[in-house]
């Protein structure tokens, strides 16, 4: 046996060693240090550690010697020896993989492995989980690159090393612009995954399916985190499998399940919080045909549904509240295995073929125990028998024209009004009920022929059954295409909706919220406010406060339910038309469905939804019309048109009577009738639209088509349309009936299939949102670059980092509060925002001013000065002003910024703890005479609430009372007002003079920061000797100011007062300068073991202190601010200007006593600032002037710096992988 030594592992491993692992293994690539096991007599090296870097092989070479080697010698067979050896490794291996995984986590072990590899190969943090890993080829030119293809929560990365060529991707799932599967004669049945910078092409997949569905999945949720801010969160009450599932994650059983609950709540309409338990095969005995329809069962925790396997032969849905009795039957050859399910309206359904019925039986059993076993509002049975007989009902017959007793601001009263007391009349019934037509419209053949559409569903209702356990076959669709009568329709929309299933379970939800909301106003109560009598003011309901209240009432109560919609416009339209037929909480629960489920993401501020859907649109006209097509695009027509009718169900754009057919087919339907309809207007006026010339040209063609589409078969009075008023012309087209269009879409385009139009749906989701996110990032750029002196260019990639760097906070940092904080409705500007940590992130990576271990603190103090108001956070604006300033500008402004960030509020209060004691020792008495030690800005700012003051007197003069000025409107107040929001409008540009001065302390942090600021530089020296010099001149400068601006105080009668802690008398003077420079001197050498980033500088120091000449050290004016103790232990020392002491300040003052000693003979009560200077300043002008005496200096601020070329280095920094054992991604994790 024999361990290789250290010596002869390069040339072993550079020759044979790991070349079959390379072959097979593409991501097997071999390490540049290993430590391989080899017995005498075999060919084999087994690896037992491996390295990035010499160091740290030899702390594993190590490791082995004192655990390892001393055990092997009690062994005496050499297979013994690499049997234990193995063992050995393989258990540490597997302890250390125990040990980073989760106790709770449920993947198997091979995934484990490929999890933490991945976390190795990218770099990426324990919070980035993997989804799963497919092996497959990377196209890169026309030469495949075998790999491995990982999928995780946030990210795609691939990774291959074959044949000495390495390739590593990582994408970022939000940076996925198009996901598609082709095949090309190139890339046989490939995956495209483009962004905004390149394509990339997958294939060789195994199951190339499975792979496409979960990308979709991944990418679909990057799309809505961008949309809504909605991160992706583990769902932790999955249950388990009844079987282990092999090499499958947690996280992929979880996506898998969120699919197929999205499927099994889209096919039967079901709130959104369902869950499917599981479905099997099953069929269903259907009596009004006396068969057995094949098909499958689903149950969840509330339902039991059935879908047969031909699309339109029967639906069914069962709610658990309604189950009375679940039974096993028996069994026979001609029924096996049936089972019997039993509801509150005396219906009973037979399912048979059931192949694990005990399991299910005990499923459903369980389910309904957790069912209530009470609705407060009643079973299906009770809300059928109360609309079955509309006819019979004891209704208040209101004419439009008489008054009602119902106040303009009832909605906001002080008093609530109960709606189930029924005190307002919208609370039972719907306005179309209230506001009944005379008695002789209800004798004519319209009405019999409503009659006998009422007739034709009660035997509906007879064979199939009535409410939500419901038979729907294609009978019912055929009912539907034909009008539902005007008494029915409330009923089943509710039912088609799924509207119904979430008002039973929320009772009294919506006469909380509507109490909860009165009397509150936000953005969109004033909304609803403006649009409530823009809502079909030609109808009677609403020319009366009766209807203008519902509509209100119902709009504020969803406003508040969802305030990330809160309200958007066409909102009104179609609720206005669901009160109609239903009372105001059925209308609710109607718009709910609406919104957030059969349309959704359309009624946000982006209406995101129905720009979805309009690209879906355009892909189907290119399909079924593509002879009209690119004429329709030529003329711009299909983005216009398309919002109008989507986002309002035709209800804007059609005669009420024939819009309201379409809304009964659409809530049946969904989407896809919409979309027929649609296709089928488009194709009856064809030839029209092809003569077109402009695009004003073909609206006017679809207006006049659709203002003449009408329902002969309307027992309702017609209603003027505002529409068809506006685009009239000479010659009337000829009248379309409703029905026939809605026949001709079925006939033409009925191949339309709901799960293809989901699948069209994300594709178009991610080319909206993406095109969005572009146009909201050239919105910004365009915004801030009137005032930044970066470019277009440079301002575009500045948006796209700091836009990475809040997305990087959703989903590794841990709620920050730039994420909890964003809001979609505020603007583009406004809506991505950083945190201290993530800025101090992006300055380490692109600030030209890099300060070694000082960069952290210069950071801080940046971000402080950015944010004005306070907040915490930082907008893109305020971070490329700050960027700007350090990168544009002459000398002036740059230095102008450095001296900001060593002011308040750049300067935090702990920096300045110092000063803040200092202005202890002036009393309030000495306000009759200005202090020379108070800053400008003191002054400023004094003198400026003296002048708020005065205002005030003069205002709240004369007597007058606060009350009364409050209420003043004289045109003198206005004119005030005005001329101060002038001012605010033009602000003052800042000048050097407006700039405070700086105190001693402040002094200090400004020299600590440029001598971090220079370390490792080219000119290091130079600029050391340049600061050095600059340096002691503003010493000195500020000592000669503190001797001219100490005389007035002298006079003062206040003098003693202000300096009773420093009982030093004026002739004492002089020696404490003296005093106070060697405290100088002394503090300049504090703690050597610390100095930030120039540890290299020590010795020359040293020696430069030992070639002092006659004119070196020669009395610094006044001494630099002493560190707390807080900041002596801070990674900040002061060992960093000890080439300021001695060795390179050419002060000439000093005293010729003066004695320049080490930091050991520093006293307590120095280091706690009991010399600090307080008397001393210096201006920004003299920081100016005395930086322009040094050429090396003005060299450096004057240097151009490439901004772009820093963007680039962070992002490879951000993506740098690293294959060794101890390597964390800090940067990045955040």
């Amino acid at each position: 046996m024999s361990f290789l030594s250290l010596r002869g592992l390069c040339q072993a491993v550079c020759l044979l060693v790991g070349t079959l692992d390379v072959v097979l293994d593409s991501s097997a690539r071999v390490a540049p240090y290993r430590i391989l096991h080899q017995t005498q007599d075999s060919q084999i090296y087994w690896t037992v550690a491996c390295g990035s870097s010499r160091k740290e092989i030899t702390k594993h070479w190590e490791w082995l010697e004192n655990n390892l080697l001393q055990t092997l010698s009690i062994f005496d067979n050499e297979e013994d020896i690499t049997t234990f050896v193995k063992g050995k490794i393989h258990g540490i291996i597997a302890e250390e993989n125990k040990n980073q995984q989760p106790q709770s986590e449920e993947d198997p072990g091979k995934f484990k492995e490929a999890e933490l590899k991945m976390r190795k190969q990218f770099g990426m943090p324990e919070v980035e989980k993997l989804v799963n890993y497919y092996s497959c080829s990377y196209w890169k030119g026309r030469v495949p690159r075998q790999g491995w293809l990982y999928l995780t929560v946030n990210h795609l990365c691939f990774y291959s090393f074959l044949l000495g060529k390495e390739v590593t991707l990582v994408v970022q799932w939000v940076d996925v612009t198009q996901l598609e599967k082709n095949a090309t004669l190139l890339f046989p049945e490939c995956i495209k995954v483009s962004t905004r910078d390149s394509e990339l092409y997958f294939s060789m997949f195994l199951n190339i399916n499975e792979t496409f569905k979960l990308m979709e999945q991944l990418a679909n949720i990057a799309m809505r985190q961008l949309l809504d801010n909605e991160g992706f969160l583990e769902d932790k009450t999955l249950p388990k499998p009844r079987k282990p599932l092999k090499n499958i994650s947690a996280l992929k059983r979880d996506l898998d399940a969120r699919a197929k609950n999205e499927c099994y709540r889209a096919t039967f309409r079901l709130p959104k919080d369902e869950r499917l338990d599981g479905h099997t095969d099953c069929t269903l005995w259907t009596p009004f045909n006396k068969m057995h329809i094949p098909g499958q069962m689903f149950v969840s925790n509330n339902y039991i549904c059935f879908a047969s396997k031909a699309e339109e032969a029967c639906h069914l849905i069962i709610p658990l509240r309604e189950v009375t009795i679940v039974e096993k039957a028996d069994s026979s050859s001609v029924l096996p295995s049936p089972l019997s399910i039993s509801t509150k309206s005396k219906m009973t359904f037979l399912f048979a073929n059931l192949k694990d019925r005990d399991f299910l039986v005990q499923r459903i059993s369980d389910f309904l125990q957790k069912t209530p076993s009470k609705t407060p509002c009643g079973n299906d049975r009770e809300w059928k028998e109360s609309m079955a007989e509309p006819g019979n009902e004891e209704v208040a017959e209101l004419p439009s024209s008489s008054p009602l007793p119902v106040s303009p601001t009832s909605a906001f009263n002080s008093q609530p009004i109960s709606f189930c007391t029924g005190e307002v009349p919208t609370a039972s019934q719907g306005l179309l009920k209230l506001f009944r037509r005379n008695s002789e419209e209800l004798l004519g053949p319209k009405a019999a022929k409503e009659k006998m559409k009422e007739e034709s569903w009660n035997i509906h209702f007879f064979e199939y059954g009535r409410g939500m356990c419901m038979y729907r076959t294609a009978k019912t669709r055929e009912l539907i295409q034909k009008g539902i009568p005007e008494n029915l329709r409330g009923e089943l929309w509710l039912l088609f909706s799924g509207a119904w299933n979430e008002m039973v379970t929320h009772p009294g939800y919506y006469a909380d919220l509507v109490e909860k909301s009165m009397g509150k106003y936000n953005l969109a109560t004033e909304e609803i406010e403006r649009d409530l009598h823009r809502s079909m003011p030609e109808h009677p309901a609403f020319q009366n406060e009766l209807g203008i209240a519902a509509l209100r009432r119902v709009l504020t109560a969803y406003a508040f339910r969802n305030p990330t919609i809160g309200y958007c416009q066409a909102m009104n339209i179609v609720t206005s038309v669901l009160l109609l037929y239903c009372n105001e909480e059925e209308a609710f629960w109607l718009l709910v469905a609406l919104c957030e489920r059969m349309l959704p993401d359309y009624y946000n501020t982006r209406v995101v939804g129905a720009l979805v859907d309009q690209g879906i649109f355009e892909e189907l006209t290119r399909d079924y019309l593509p002879q009209l097509s690119e004429k329709m695009q030529e003329l711009g027509v299909i983005s216009t048109i398309s919002l109008s009718w989507f986002l309002t169900l035709f209800l804007s754009v059609m005669p009420f009577e024939s819009a309201v057919v379409i809304v009964d087919c659409f809530f049946y339907e969904g989407i896809k009738f919409i979309l027929q309809v649609s296709l089928a207007i488009l194709d009856a006026n064809v030839e029209k639209l092809l003569n077109c010339c402009d695009e004003g040209e073909a609206m006017t063609v679809l207006g006049r088509y659709l203002d003449n589409v009408v329902n002969q078969q309307s027992v309702s009075p017609r209603i003027p349309h505002l529409h068809a008023l506006l685009t009239s012309g000479e010659d009337q087209p000829l009248e379309i009936d409703i029905f026939e269009l809605i026949k001709t879409s079925y006939e033409k385009f009925s191949s339309l299939r709901a799960d293809d139009i989901e699948q069209m749906r994300f594709k178009q989701r991610l080319k909206v949102i993406q095109s969005l996110e572009d146009t909201a990032k050239r919105s910004v750029v365009r915004a801030v670059s009137g005032d930044i002196n970066f470019s277009m260019e440079e301002l575009e990639e500045l948006y796209v980092v700091f836009k990475a760097k809040h997305l990087m906070s959703c989903y590794w940092g841990n709620n920050r509060t730039a994420v909890a904080c964003r809001d979609q409705n505020l603007p583009y500007l406004e809506q991505y925002r950083i945190d201290l940590e993530q800025f101090r992130e992006l300055f380490a990576s692109l600030t030209p001013w890099s300060c070694g271990l000082h960069t952290p603190v210069l950071a801080g103090r940046m971000f402080r000065l950015l944010d004005e108001n306070r907040d915490s956070l930082i907008n893109f604006k305020e971070f490329v002003t700050g960027m700007s300033g350090m990168y544009h500008g002459d000398l002036t402004e740059k230095l102008k910024l450095l001296y900001k960030l060593h002011l308040p509020p750049a300067l935090s209060s702990e920096e300045a703890e110092s000063a803040l004691e200092a202005t202890s020792y002036f009393t309030e008495d000495a306000v009759t005479e200005v202090s020379p030690f108070v800053s400008e800005l003191d002054l400023f700012l004094h003198c400026e609430s003296q002048e708020a003051a005065a205002q005030e007197d003069k205002r709240g003069g004369n007597g007058n009372s606060k009350e009364k000025e409050e209420k003043s409107t004289s045109p003198q107040d206005y004119k005030y007002y005005l001329r101060m929001w002038a001012k605010e409008k033009d602000t003052k540009k800042e000048t050097i003079k407006d700039l405070p001065k700086m105190s001693q302390e402040q002094f200090i942090e400004l020299c600590k920061t440029l001598y971090n600021m220079f370390s490792e530089d080219p000119v290091e020296q130079e600029l050391y000797h340049a600061i050095a010099t600059v340096a002691s001149l503003l010493l000195r400068i500020g000592e000669v100011g503190k001797k001219f601006s100490s005389r007035p105080m002298k006079k003062a009668g206040d003098c003693k007062a202000n300096n009773t802690q420093d009982p030093v008398s004026e002739e004492e003077s002089p020696t404490s300068e003296q005093s106070q420079n060697s405290a100088v001197e002394r503090q300049l050498q504090v703690d050597p073991e610390d100095r930030a980033a120039g540890d290299a500088q020590a010795g020359k120091t040293q020696q430069e202190n030992q070639t002092l000449g006659d004119g070196v050290g020669e009395g610094i004016g006044s001494p630099l601010l002493l560190l707390s103790d807080d900041e002596a232990k801070d990674d900040m020392s002061m060992s960093s200007y000890s080439m300021v002491s001695t060795g390179s300040l050419q002060c000439e003052d000093i005293a010729d006593d003066t004695v320049l000693v080490g930091c050991e003979a520093l006293s307590s009560a120095a280091r706690y600032g009991s010399t600090v200077d307080t008397d001393w300043s210096i201006s920004f002008e003299q920081v100016l002037a005395s930086m322009l005496t040094e050429s090396a200096l003005v060299n450096y601020f004057e240097k151009k710096i490439d901004i772009l070329q820093k963007i680039k280095d962070q992002k490879k920094v951000e993506r740098q992988f690293s294959s060794s054992s101890d390597y964390e991604l800090s940067s990045v994790s955040g």
